[in-house]
C-alpha cells in the first residue's frame, strides 16, 4: 500500500483574518427563497447557500504565491482552520455564501439557466494593497443550480483543476487562480465516460480565487428572460467594481466595456494558441467578463501537433472546441455577449464594429505572437507564408508542439547549408514517430528550416539572443495530462507528493530545470489512448 503522504495541519492561536467586503451579495438582488432546492431562480443574482460539511478533511496542496495575495502566511495555510475554512466546513462571521446565477450557450446551444451548481463563494476579501478576490469552493455541496447532480467534485478533476490554474498563471496566461485543495475523506459516485460504468472515487473540494467569477452568461440569463432591470443592475455593477476606469454607465461606457472583453478574450486566447492549450468546453458560460481562463474541465496540451485536435470527448465528433477554431469560438460567444447588452444599448452598428475590430484586434496579436514564437523582431506580411508552411510541415509526423518550438531555438544560423541530418538533429527529440518521416518529407521539413534560418539572418538577430527571446515565450513544461494523471493516481492513494511536485514545477515553466527534466518529456506511449490522458468527459 503507497504510504500516506499529506501537508501536516496545526492547531494555531492565531486565526486566519480576512477583510470581507462582499460587495456582490451587498448591491445586487438576492434570491428571496433561502430554502436550498433546485428551481428556476428569477430576478436574482444569487442564492445564499451553506456549504456542506464533510466528515475529515484533509489538506492536500496550497499555492504559496495565491496565498501571498491573500495575506497569508505559509503556517495559516498549514493550520488546521485552514483546511477547516477552505473544505467548507466552517464559515467564518464575515463571510457570505452564495451560489450565482447565470445561463450560457453550450456547444452553440441556448442551455437556459445553469448558475453555480457545485460551486459556492464565500465572499470577497480585500488584501493589504485593497485589491478585491472572491473565493470560491468547489465541490461543497449543492445548490438551487445544480439541477440532478450532487454538487460534489471528485479528487481527479480537482487536482486538474488546482494545478493547471496556478500552472496557466506561472505561464503568463490570464486565468482563474486556486488557493487549495482538500480532500473531504468521503467517496464521490462518478461515470467519467457517461458509459454506464460509474464507480466511487475520492471527493475534495478546490478554491478557486478571482477578482469577479463572471461570466458571459451572467448577462445572458437576464436578456433571455426580459429582466432589463437585472442586466443593467449586474452591467452597473460590473463597470463600477471591475472597470472603473471606463467611468460612469451610459450607452458609450457600455460600448467602451465591450470593447475591452473583446480584447482582453483575444488576448487570452492568443496565449493558449502560444502554448498549445485547448480549453474543451468554450461555452459562454466558461467565458470570463475579465478574460480570465475559468472553469477548467476537460481541457488539454497539444502534444502532437493537431489544429483540429481537441480533448473533449463529449466534443470528438462536432469539434467545435478543436484547438485551431478557438479565436472564432471566442468571437462567436462574444456575439452573444453582444445580443445580451444590446437593450441597455440599442445600437447593432455600434456593437457590430466592435466584433468587426475583434477580428483585426485577433489577428494583430497573433502575428506577433507567431512571430515571437519564432525569435523574430516583428511579424512581416512575407511571414504568413512561412507560418503557413510550419503548419504544414509539422503534421507531416506527430510533432510535439511544446518540444518543436522549444528546440528550434537550438538550430543555427551558421549551419543553414549543413547537410539534413545536422539541421534536424536538435528537432528529432520533438518527433514521436521520427522513422515514420519519409524522404520527400524529410527535404520539405528541411527547405523550411532553411527558410527559417535565412529570415532569422535577415532580422540580423545572432543566435543566443535568439534563444534566449524564444524561451521567454515557448515553455519547457507545460501541465501535459499525462502528468496530471501520474499525480491523480498517487493522490487517490492518498500520496500526494506528485501534486506538489508539479506545483513546484510549474512555477517557472521556462526555465531549464534540469533536476525536472523527466517532466518536459514527450507524451509517453503508455499514455496514448489511457483514460485522463488524452480524452476527458465533461464529468468531474
Amino acid at each position: 500500500m503507497t504510504e500516506h503522504i499529506a501537508q501536516t495541519t496545526t492547531e494555531t492561536s492565531e486565526p486566519l483574518n480576512f477583510h470581507f467586503d462582499n460587495k456582490f451579495v451587498r448591491e445586487l438582488p438576492a434570491d428571496p427563497v433561502t430554502d436550498n432546492h433546485r428551481r428556476q431562480v428569477m430576478e436574482a443574482c444569487y442564492s445564499c447557500v451553506t456549504p456542506r460539511q464533510f466528515k475529515a478533511p484533509e489538506l492536500v496542496a496550497f499555492s504559496r504565491e495565491m496565498a501571498e495575495e491573500l495575506d497569508l502566511s505559509e503556517a495559516d495555510c498549514q493550520s488546521a482552520q485552514f483546511t477547516r475554512v477552505f473544505s467548507g466546513n466552517e464559515v467564518m462571521p464575515d463571510m457570505a455564501p452564495h451560489a450565482q446565477c447565470y445561463g450560457g450557450h453550450q456547444f452553440g446551444n441556448w442551455a437556459g439557466q445553469l448558475g453555480d451548481g457545485r460551486a459556492i463563494n464565500l465572499g470577497e476579501v480585500i488584501n493589504k494593497n485593497g485589491k478585491r478576490w472572491c473565493l470560491q469552493l468547489k465541490g461543497s455541496g449543492e445548490t438551487p443550480y445544480s439541477r440532478m447532480a450532487d454538487g460534489l467534485a471528485v479528487m481527479r478533476s480537482s487536482i486538474r483543476e488546482f494545478l493547471c490554474s496556478e500552472a496557466m498563471y506561472h505561464l503568463g496566461i490570464p486565468t482563474t487562480r486556486a488557493l487549495s485543495i482538500v480532500a473531504t475523506g468521503e467517496s464521490v459516485t462518478r461515470d467519467m465516460f457517461y458509459d454506464g460504468r460509474p464507480k466511487n472515487e475520492p471527493g475534495a473540494v478546490v478554491c478557486r480565487v478571482a477578482p469577479s467569477f463572471l461570466r458571459l452568461g451572467s448577462y445572458e440569463i437576464f436578456t433571455s428572460r426580459g429582466d432589463i432591470e437585472t442586466l443593467r443592475k449586474l452591467v452597473d455593477y460590473t463597470l463600477e467594481t471591475d472597470f472603473p476606469h471606463l467611468g460612469a454607465p451610459g450607452k458609450e461606457t457600455y460600448l467602451n466595456w465591450f470593447r475591452e472583453i473583446c480584447e482582453r478574450t483575444a488576448d487570452m486566447v492568443v496565449d493558449w494558441m502560444r502554448v498549445g492549450f485547448v480549453h474543451g468546453v468554450f461555452n459562454t458560460d466558461n467565458t470570463s467578463v475579465l478574460g480570465l481562463t475559468i472553469d477548467y474541465g476537460p481541457y488539454g496540451w497539444v502534444d502532437d501537433y493537431d489544429p483540429n485536435w481537441t480533448p473533449n470527448t463529449t466534443d470528438a465528433t462536432g469539434r467545435r472546441y478543436r484547438f485551431g477554431a478557438q479565436p472564432q469560438i471566442a468571437q462567436w460567444n462574444l456575439l452573444q455577449m453582444a445580443n445580451a447588452i444590446y437593450p441597455l444599448i440599442d445600437d447593432a452598428e455600434a456593437l457590430r464594429d466592435i466584433l468587426n475590430d475583434y477580428v483585426t484586434v485577433y489577428t494583430d496579436k497573433w502575428q506577433q505572437m507567431r512571430a515571437d514564437k519564432l525569435g523574430l523582431a516583428e511579424f512581416k506580411p512575407e511571414d504568413e507564408e512561412l507560418n503557413q508552411e510550419l503548419n504544414r510541415v509539422m503534421q507531416f509526423t506527430e510533432t510535439d508542439m511544446t518540444l518543436f518550438y522549444r528546440h528550434l531555438a537550438d538550430v543555427s544560423v551558421k549551419d543553414i547549408d549543413a547537410d539534413e541530418d545536422t539541421l534536424l538533429a536538435p528537432l528529432m527529440v520533438a518527433f514521436y514517430a521520427p522513422e515514420s518521416l519519409n524522404r520527400t518529407d524529410k527535404t520539405e521539413f528541411v527547405a523550411w528550416i532553411r527558410r527559417y534560418l535565412q529570415r532569422v539572418k535577415d532580422d540580423g538577430v545572432d543566435d543566443k539572443t535568439r534563444k534566449a527571446k524564444m524561451n521567454r515565450v515557448n515553455p519547457k513544461f507545460v501541465l501535459r495530462n499525462y502528468l496530471s494523471q501520474l499525480a491523480i493516481d498517487k493522490a487517490e492513494q492518498g500520496d500526494y507528493s506528485l501534486v506538489n511536485e508539479l506545483l513546484e514545477v510549474m512555477r517557472r515553466p521556462y526555465d531549464e530545470q534540469p533536476q525536472y527534466h523527466e517532466y518536459a518529456a514527450k507524451r509517453p506511449d503508455w499514455a496514448r489512448n489511457k483514460p485522463g490522458c488524452s480524452m476527458l468527459s465533461c464529468s468531474s
